[in-house]
């Protein structure tokens, strides 16, 4: 079986001219107590530097692809950073053992603080479920919100579609729109105005003109 020892491992390089190892005060990470096991197939490392030199890995895991691996980064711009990169599918499956019902939540993901970011660069990103739920809790008027936005349209269809809004809701276009009901609808208020664009030049009898110019800025 192959054995493992301690090897120096620095990616500053020794001193031409005196073959000694640089000083403690060079940037570039160094230790002396690195070890690897591996062969053709892959290798375990611990203590390795990455190519770049400003990064310590405490493991790495790596298979015969180098883009195909694991590593637990110790220090360096990616201090604590657990990284898991593979050239092919990635593949995470869990819940499937004896015991676990429909309510329980066999899959947890969550950052304490920061960001979590899915990007798919050319692909599509879907979400399956028996049920969705998309909540958003924050204070104040920038938190605690949902925002869709899309480059071209954002379709709706459902059985039924329902819009609660405590306080406002405006659907505003600056194309064409329309409501259609097929069957009946109904428009309830405590008062209804219509406004058209005609107040633009002169104003209506019961107003009007401040509210189509707040709508055309």
């Amino acid at each position: 079986m192959p054995t493992s020892q301690n090897t120096n491992n620095t990616k500053v390089g020794n001193s031409p001219k005196t073959n000694k190892p640089p000083s403690n005060n060079n940037t570039a990470k160094q230790n002396y107590t690195a070890i690897r096991y591996g062969n053709d197939h892959g290798s375990v490392n611990f203590g390795h530097i990455h190519k770049q030199g400003d990064v310590t890995s405490d493991i790495l895991l790596q298979a015969s692809d180098a883009r195909h691996g694991i590593t637990l980064d110790k220090d360096g711009p990616r201090k604590g950073w657990t990284t898991t990169t593979s050239p092919g599918h990635f593949q995470l499956e869990c819940g499937f053992g004896k015991g676990i019902t429909e309510a329980e939540d066999s899959l947890f993901l969550k950052a304490e603080n920061g960001n979590i970011v899915i990007n798919a660069k050319n692909g599509k990103i879907r979400l399956q479920g028996t049920d969705i739920e998309l909540i958003a809790l924050g204070e104040g008027g920038s938190k605690g919100n949902i925002r869709l936005k899309a480059s071209e349209t954002i379709e709706v269809d459902g059985k039924k579609v329902l819009i609660n809004a405590k306080s406002k809701y405006k659907l505003a276009t600056s194309g064409s729109a329309e409501i259609v009901a097929n069957s009946s609808m109904k428009i309830y208020s405590s008062l209804v105005r219509g406004v058209t664009d005609s107040v633009s030049k002169k104003d209506s009898k019961v107003g009007g003109k401040d509210f189509q110019s707040k709508q055309v800025k």
